[in-house]
């Protein structure tokens, strides 16, 4: 199995390439307990990929182990970004079997880079198979746990034209008065993508929903004054 070598690679990678001085500044800017090493995302991003090329995942299971290794036993917090990249690789693009992988990020990581790291991957697996995923969403935008339910909101952030304007309303209205910023936040930001494909919808949408005063002028940012 390449699972092992490819961790371990990535591992090496990651802390070869370690900036201290931005590394301090990074932890501090995301609030962190967990330390970071400094590593850009894109180069965090070209890094996983290169490791991936040279030792491949022989299967979607060994995959799915390596990005749950590097997750759970991370001590750096490009560790986890370098773990998401992974869950991104073709083999298990739009597979419905990572949905406990995502879950699991998203409830342990509980921090908006990482819950919004995997937004799109929680995308791919809508487009892939809304039968299994669109349930998941709906059950999740009742969650007790804060992050799930900004997952369920922004699950359709990459979505375009393909956005189901039903489960979008439907992940909203259960949080549109709740009081927390990454919540609020996250019901602009998910009308205020969608707002570049349909405004009109979204106008509508936030005319006669109840939002809050954040989530509204967040969803209405890109529209001309009506």
């Amino acid at each position: 199995m390449n699972s092992p070598d490819l961790v371990k690679a990535i591992r090496s990678r990651l802390s070869a390439s370690a900036d201290p001085v931005r590394g301090r500044s990074a932890q501090a800017y995301m609030k962190s307990e967990m330390p970071s090493l400094g590593v850009r995302v894109p180069d965090v991003r070209a890094l996983v990929k290169a490791c991936a090329r040279e030792f491949p995942p022989g299967a979607p299971d060994e995959l799915r182990s390596a990005a749950l290794e590097l997750w759970r036993s991370a001590v750096a917090r490009e560790e986890r970004y370098a773990a998401i990249d992974l869950t991104g690789l073709k083999m298990v693009r739009g597979d419905p079997e990572m949905l406990g992988v995502f879950e699991e990020m998203i409830r342990t990581g509980a921090w908006w880079d990482l819950v919004d790291g995997v937004a799109p991957r929680i995308c791919e697996l809508l487009f892939a198979r809304p039968d299994i995923i669109k349930p998941v969403l709906l059950r999740w935008s009742t969650d007790n746990t804060m992050w799930v339910r900004r997952a369920a909101i922004t699950s359709q952030l990459s979505a375009k034209s393909n956005t189901d304007t039903e489960l979008l309303s439907a992940v909203i209205i259960p949080n549109a008065a709740d009081p927390e910023f990454f919540i609020r936040k996250a019901i602009g930001w998910a009308l205020r993508e969608y707002s570049k494909t349909d405004p009109g919808w979204v106008r509508t949408f936030a005319t006669e929903c109840a939002l809050s005063p954040l989530s509204r002028r967040e969803a209405l940012r890109l529209m001309p004054k009506a």
